[in-house]
């Protein structure tokens, strides 16, 4: 086994609450290989369901970015083996592998020009059968089965440069036993010869066209959108590809409205399996896994994938650091599709999830989040979460219409083209109409968030009253508006004040007598305060006990309780902690403690009389599990199949069960 093969997913889920190493840590072996910038693949590949195996020549178009290199370093996935590597003439070049990060070197006799254009044709095959290890730990990209098969961009199925940051044209030609049929990016044509079926797709603009599938039924053909949708799904959840392909059609015809024109209308939906990530989006495709496809459709699923077809495939980031801007915008359209759906309510709720999730880690800042473990949870954290709550604030910092108009014109300004922040920052300050670099500086390269504290002192004038105060916090760089409430004998009254540095002072007049102001009363600000510090707390709690380090978890939760000690999620944590252990007295003492605190969020009155229910049960207790049990039912809350779950061990004790250790 190898160092790779060593890491385990608990260290992987672990960083999510401390992740600090991830980024002090010196130049990675990335950053010192050789520069160079892959133009075009020509990608000829065989393709045997029977034998799970791929058998593949892929000619390589690159220019060197730094003079006279000796080499060029390629990802390739471990299970594919590399038989030969040759230069345009057909010469034979030296290659050696490092299977730790999944890398080939490929090394040249004589030192390449910067910018001449090179080509290099590798020669490799192997069987991808799922159970192999991925590039990215513990997730799978490939998949080659008797009736489907699956290539994603990730999987490194073909030499791959400077993963998801430099694009490339491609023209994919794939070879495949008749009865199967072959999807990917781009214009396609078809030949056969002899019992088998070759299908090429070219894809003439530079973005990541170098995902497929292999499936054995035809599409269910869905008009909706204004365009063709159409969609490849196995087994039970075929009864969802209609749902799913009105879905995806209602999506890109509200995106496009949002984003512009988008590069294609029509989607192509292809199911995946249950071990991969729910959604994966390649230009003009979304793969989505068995489990994520479920009953009902996942609409929000689909906004987040969908919007991928303009951030990610249209525009893409320059270099990982940029990544931000896409899970940013990918997870922004999640929050249209709930607005929408449920209200503003709900997008208000997620928001503060959102919010929290972001301060779950506080390093390294944005302009680094390149050094992070792809699809780790500390990733998403700074990428998504972080990354929305800046556009988020860049919204109220430039107003809705600057805003909407920014992410409106920015994809078809940057069409095919890599972005960086600057850019972004750029655009936003030329639409928007103000200095943002203070607030690029703050949110981008720095870390940290504020914690507001108000002063002020209120007169009374001849025409009113005149507040006098000042708004002070910690960070020195800090520089954007902030919202003031103020309540008064009538309606409340609202003012901006530009903060900027450690203290700002604000004066505001008004005519009925003010009773209190409050900072930034809508949250629209990044920032700590005693609620956010405990739900962080027991966020991070959560990640640790989601990989059963419970220490750890627990003193999360202890973090939350020294706050607010009231904290029903809390001391529910710390219950649901102690009764996985099997420490049910504890367990007992802490959801009565859950039942009365704050009950915050409100299910803990349910799910506390549950758990108490069935802590009597395991105890012999059944009179007192069965009075637990009808208290739940009484609350005549569902959440989560509540009353369900109490109507059943009414009837049938609950049983633990049996111990693993």
């Amino acid at each position: 086994m190898h160092e790779r093969a060593n890491r385990t997913n608990q260290r992987l889920w672990a960083l999510a609450a401390l992740a600090t190493a991830a980024w002090t840590l010196p130049a990675t072996a990335q950053d010192r290989r050789p520069r160079i910038d892959v133009q075009h693949y020509r990608i000829e590949a065989d393709i045997n369901p029977r034998t799970q195996a791929l058998s593949a020549t892929v000619a390589v178009r690159f220019e060197p970015l730094d003079d006279r290199i000796s080499s060029a370093v390629f990802e390739l996935h471990n299970a594919l083996n590399v038989t030969r590597v040759t230069d345009s003439t057909g010469r034979d070049l030296a290659q050696n592998r490092n299977s730790s990060d999944f890398t080939v070197r490929v090394s040249f006799p004589e030192p390449l020009a910067k910018g001449k254009a090179e080509t290099i044709l590798f020669t490799y095959d192997g069987k991808l059968t799922g159970q192999e290890e991925s590039p990215i730990y513990g997730i799978r990209f490939a998949s080659i089965q008797n009736d489907h098969a699956y290539l994603m961009y990730p999987a490194r199925w073909i030499p791959t440069n400077e993963y998801t940051a430099d694009a490339f044209a491609a023209t994919l030609r794939v070879s495949v036993p008749d009865g199967f049929k072959v999807v990917a990016p781009g214009l396609d044509t078809k030949e056969t010869a002899a019992g088998r079926t070759i299908y090429q797709f070219d894809f003439t603009r530079p973005s990541f066209p170098a995902s497929l599938a292999v499936v054995a039924a035809d599409p269910v053909v869905v008009p909706a959108g204004g365009a063709s949708q159409r969609v490849y799904f196995r087994g039970e959840s075929a009864a969802m590809a209609r749902v799913y392909g009105e879905e995806a059609g209602k999506q890109m015809a509200e995106l496009t409205a949002l984003f512009g024109l988008p590069p294609s209308a029509a989607l192509t939906l292809v199911e995946t399996d249950a071990n991969t990530p729910n959604g994966y989006a390649a230009p003009g495709m979304i793969f989505l896994s068995t489990k994520a496809i479920g009953r009902e459709v996942n609409a929000r699923l689909v906004a987040n994938q969908a919007s991928r077809q303009w951030w990610g495939n249209f525009v893409y980031p320059a270099t990982r650091n940029h990544i931000w801007i896409m899970h940013a915008m990918a997870r922004y359209a999640e929050l249209l599709e709930i607005e929408q759906a449920s209200g503003a309510g709900a997008v208000e709720a997620e928001m503060k999830d959102v919010y929290v999730e972001a301060l779950t880690v506080n390093d390294p800042p944005i302009s680094q989040s390149g050094r992070l473990e792809d699809y780790s949870p500390e990733y998403w954290a700074v990428t998504s979460a972080k990354g929305t709550a800046i556009l988020a604030m860049l919204r109220f910092s430039i107003g809705d219409e600057a805003f909407r108009k920014l992410i409106k014109e920015f994809p078809a300004a940057y069409a095919w083209k890599p972005i960086t922040t600057a850019d972004l920052q750029k655009a936003a300050e030329q639409i928007g109409q103000r200095d943002l670099k203070g607030f690029f500086i703050q949110w981008i390269e720095s870390t940290g968030a504020p914690e507001f504290k108000n002063e002020y002192t209120v007169f009374r004038t001849s025409k009113g009253f005149r507040i006098m105060g000042k708004v002070s916090q910690d960070l020195d760089t800090f520089r954007m508006p902030v919202e003031l409430k103020i309540e008064t004998e009538g309606n409340p009254e609202f003012k901006t004040v530009e903060v900027v540095g450690q203290q700002s002072e604000f004066v505001v007049e008004t005519f009925g007598r003010p009773k209190r102001v409050t900072i930034d009363p809508n949250a629209r600000v990044l920032r700590y305060s005693d609620p956010m510090r405990v739900a962080v707390a027991i966020r991070r709690g959560e990640m640790f006990a989601e990989i059963s380090e419970f220490g750890d978890s627990l003193k999360e939760y202890q973090k939350a309780l020294d706050t607010n000690k009231n904290s029903s999620l809390a001391h529910y944590r710390v219950a649901e902690l102690f009764f996985l252990q099997r420490n049910y007295q504890s367990a007992a003492n802490e959801f009565r403690a859950a039942l009365d605190g704050d009950l915050d969020p409100k299910w803990i009155e349910v799910w506390g009389h549950i758990n108490l229910g069935k802590i009597f049960d395991i105890t012999g207790q059944r009179e007192r599990a069965v009075n637990e049990y009808n208290l739940a039912i009484r609350t005549k809350d569902n959440t989560q199949g509540a009353q369900e779950e109490a109507a059943k061990y009414l009837k049938t004790p609950y049983e633990r069960p049996a111990a693993t250790f």
